[in-house]
């Protein structure tokens, strides 16, 4: 199964894990993630409010790439907010003559020219969910994570209704799954399929605060908290998500909330592509483990895997208290 793979800014950078486990799964699993030449960033999630000619053009962009590349009609997002813009550039180009117009207008600046409709975009998930599909997962099973008590975090983008079919596993090719927005249930049916104990997460697709980080501190903190302490209440061991964002917030910023709110949480956060990778026997060094803020070593220990040693951390500088609230840099393992 080929794919034009759209990896986004932040797998190149912050979320690299995700993209070096997502790559190490998909071979085994079948799954041919081809990246779409000279792709560029597609605006997160102000541009698009901010100019929205320019935001549809600079989405579009991609979609023309990856349909003039011709590798596949399916376009994989692992990101939950690329998938989101890629979806909707698409679904309000094909609705909209005007939108579609003036983006091609834009496009064809760089002699591009996107048709809608021509890709189908997806979310990663959604992918390992139905085209590998729990069945054939299993078969690849050969280290089950039991005994490990995990926390499904799906975020509160992929779960939002789509307007081309992506996003939330279908009931009929998923084998009985939920698209309920409200409540899904499809991660959580993977992680079962890999050995896990899946705990219940009233909170899970609830939001944390996306950038809001960098606008409020005690609103953003108290969001994460709040994603926290459910899956503590829980005792879970971990908490697994499939957003870049989401991964940053709860891990990176961790520590600021237990400053901040004086709370004492030691929750890591890893990918659910890392956790498939872990289930097939791959070495947590070759999934990008050990590059987590929170170290996962304890809770991995649990199923016999020892983890990376942490690289060590940066001296700390002293914060100006009118600087935006952003983690810590460390150093490159």
């Amino acid at each position: 199964m080929r794919y034009a793979y759209y990896p986004g800014c932040s797998l190149t950078r912050s979320a690299e894990p995700y993209d070096i486990s997502a790559k190490a799964i998909a071979a085994p699993l079948g799954l041919a993630l081809e990246e779409i030449d000279d792709w560029n960033c597609c605006g997160a999630t102000e541009y698009i409010s901010i100019n929205k000619n320019a935001a549809y053009a600079l989405v579009g962009r991609n979609l023309a790439l990856a349909a003039q590349q011709g590798v596949s009609h399916d376009v994989v997002a692992p990101c939950s907010a690329c998938f989101l813009n890629l979806s909707k550039v698409d679904h309000y180009m094909a609705k909209y003559p005007a939108v579609r117009d003036r983006t091609n207008a834009a496009l064809a600046a760089g002699d591009l020219h996107y048709e809608p409709g021509s890709m189908h975009v997806r979310h990663l998930l959604d992918v390992v969910v139905e085209d590998v599909g729990y069945e054939a997962l299993q078969t690849h099973v050969v280290r089950p994570l039991d005994g490990l008590r995990v926390a499904p975090y799906y975020g509160c983008l992929i779960v939002r209704p789509q307007w081309n079919g992506g996003g939330a596993a279908s009931p009929e090719r998923s084998g009985g799954g939920t698209n309920d927005p409200e409540y899904p249930m499809h991660l959580d049916r993977l992680l079962r399929t890999l050995g896990a104990e899946v705990v219940d997460f009233p909170l899970k697709t609830h939001c944390c605060g996306g950038h809001m980080t960098q606008i409020s501190a005690d609103t953003a903190y108290e969001l994460i908290r709040r994603l926290l302490h459910n899956a503590s209440e829980y005792e879970a061991d971990l908490i697994v998500t499939a957003c870049p964002m989401c991964q940053l917030n709860l891990d990176a910023y961790q520590g600021q909330v237990n400053r901040h709110l004086g709370t004492n949480f030691h929750l890591p956060v890893l990918y659910f592509t890392q956790m498939i990778g872990l289930a097939m026997g791959m070495a947590p060094a070759d999934l990008g483990i050990g590059r987590e803020a929170v170290s996962a070593a304890a809770a991995l220990g649990k199923i016999g895997t020892r983890t990376p040693a942490a690289p060590a951390a940066a001296p700390r500088r002293k914060r100006d208290d009118k600087a935006l609230p952003m983690p810590r840099q460390r150093e490159e393992a």
